[in-house]
Formats: structure tokens, C-alpha cells, sequence
């Protein structure tokens, strides 16, 4: 990519993106222990790497935070940064020291410019996700129609207007989330006795906007169940998770291992 396609590229990006696409300076100390049959050349290497390593998860984390704090209103309509990872432009030594109290004990301390890597365009699933209504009024009934490109398991999430996050499947009475691919899919099922009907959170009042999140992974991911189950009850910012916490989860995912996609509603009086 030349210098002027990437401007192009960079000037179609949201402000928000242009910003986390920067590379950052972070700094890290790393440390390995070895025996003493163990090389120190290869122990300080080993050092080394671990600082590394914790300087790009310190970089990732601060392309996130970048997004997420500034506005999480604008990540819950889309995870794009849920998908970044860093790559190490350049790296300073700042010291590199055997421990005095344990002779086999190598600490590495170095500065590292961290370069953020976005998703490649088609990169993990192909997900369709669409709500039956777009505009409806509290308690009315709503159905979530979805599909995947390929066998998954699926993950719903509910993201209210204070960008707080509920898990509405899997649940305690639907535990199953295996999908098959290409198969139009229901939530909830016509055989089910499971209602969805949408609830203002406590004190709200006027015309709300709130979002379903789909989440496909292609292994079940016991991090995206940790989320209290919005099926039955309402939660607000303070009992559930926000949607940066979220992106945080799916951040520790391999991008090629998973999709998502979003679909908006609208509650009136």
C-alpha cells in the first residue's frame, strides 16, 4: 500500500479509528528464570520476549481504551476494535539486569513503538442478524432472526442506552448454542415458551434506542458467558458489564476465530 492509498484509507475511517490507528510508545519489563545449566544468553532472550509480549498486550489495551472511554456509544455499534492487535515497530533497551537476590532470575526493561494491525476485510465469520421490528413500544414482543456462513456457536447480547450488556442466549433454559451453517435461525424459537420483550431501564423515559449484539465463534468461548442473562430481568450500568468490557473479552479472541454483527431498535411511548 503507497502512501496515498493509505491516506485515502485512513480519511474513511470514523475520527475515532484515524486516532487508535497511530502507533503508541509502551513500556515493559519482562522477566525469565533459569537453571543453572541454562545458557544466560538464552535466558535474557527469554526476558526479552516476555517484555515484549507484554508490551504489545499493553499497547492493544491502550488502542482500546483510546476507543472505548472517548465514546462507548459508538463501540456499541460496532466491536471493530474488539479485532486489533499490535505488531513491535521498534524496541529500546532500557536495562537488562540478573537479580541480586536470585542469581537465575533475568529482568528485561525496554521501551517498544507498537503498531495497531486491523482486521484483514473478510476475516473471520460472515453473520447476518435482523430484528423483526425496528420501532415498537416497551413490552411488545420481538423476534431476532440470524444466520451464519459456516457452523459456529452463537452468543446474543442485549445493549441497553447506557451501554450496559446482557447475555440473552445462551441461558439457564437454553443452553445450547450450536449453529449450523447457513441455517436461518429465530431467537427466540417458535417452540419455545421464551418471550422477548424489550424494558426502558429503571428511570428512562422518551424514545430509547437499544441494540442486539450477535457474537459467532467457531469454539465454545467460556469468556462471553460471564454476562448477567437479560431474557428475564432488567440490568442497568451498575449490576452488568459495559460494552467496553466486552470488546475487552473479545479482544483475547483470535479475529479469524470469530464475527459479529448488530441490528438497532427503537422503544417509544
Amino acid at each position: 500500500m503507497n502512501t496515498m492509498i493509505l491516506l485515502v484509507a485512513l480519511l474513511l475511517l470514523p475520527p475515532l479509528a484515524r486516532a487508535a490507528t497511530e502507533p503508541v510508545w509502551v513500556e515493559a519489563v519482562g522477566e525469565s528464570i533459569g537453571s543453572e545449566y541454562d545458557p544466560p544468553k538464552e535466558v535474557m532472550d527469554r526476558a526479552r520476549n516476555d517484555a515484549k509480549r507484554k508490551a504489545v498486550e499493553e499497547a492493544v489495551g491502550s488502542f482500546l481504551r483510546s476507543h472505548t472511554l472517548v465514546s462507548d456509544a459508538q463501540l456499541a455499534e460496532e466491536l471493530t476494535f474488539a479485532r486489533v492487535r499490535g505488531t513491535i515497530d521498534t524496541v529500546r533497551i532500557i536495562s537488562e539486569e540478573r537479580d541480586g537476590a536470585n542469581p537465575n532470575l533475568f529482568r528485561v526493561r525496554l521501551k517498544a513503538l507498537v503498531r495497531p494491525v486491523l482486521p484483514k476485510e473478510g476475516e473471520g465469520l460472515d453473520l447476518k442478524l435482523s430484528v423483526d421490528r425496528s420501532v415498537l413500544k416497551e413490552g411488545e414482543e420481538v423476534k431476532i432472526y440470524y444466520q451464519s456462513n459456516r457452523d459456529c456457536y452463537v452468543y446474543l447480547f442485549s445493549i441497553a442506552a447506557d451501554n450496559s450488556v446482557t447475555l440473552l442466549f445462551p441461558n439457564s433454559e437454553m443452553k445450547d448454542n450450536f449453529v449450523k451453517a447457513d441455517a436461518g435461525m429465530v431467537f427466540p424459537p417458535e417452540a419455545s415458551s421464551l418471550r422477548l420483550r424489550p424494558l426502558r431501564l429503571p428511570g428512562s423515559k422518551g424514545t430509547v434506542q437499544e441494540k442486539v449484539k450477535l457474537v459467532a465463534t467457531k469454539k465454545k468461548e467460556i469468556i462471553l458467558t460471564g454476562f448477567q442473562e437479560g431474557m428475564f430481568q432488567v440490568h442497568d450500568a451498575s449490576s452488568t458489564p459495559l460494552v467496553g468490557d466486552l470488546a475487552r473479552r473479545l479482544n483475547q479472541l483470535d479475529p479469524a476465530e470469530w464475527g459479529d454483527a448488530v441490528a438497532a431498535y427503537t422503544i417509544v411511548d
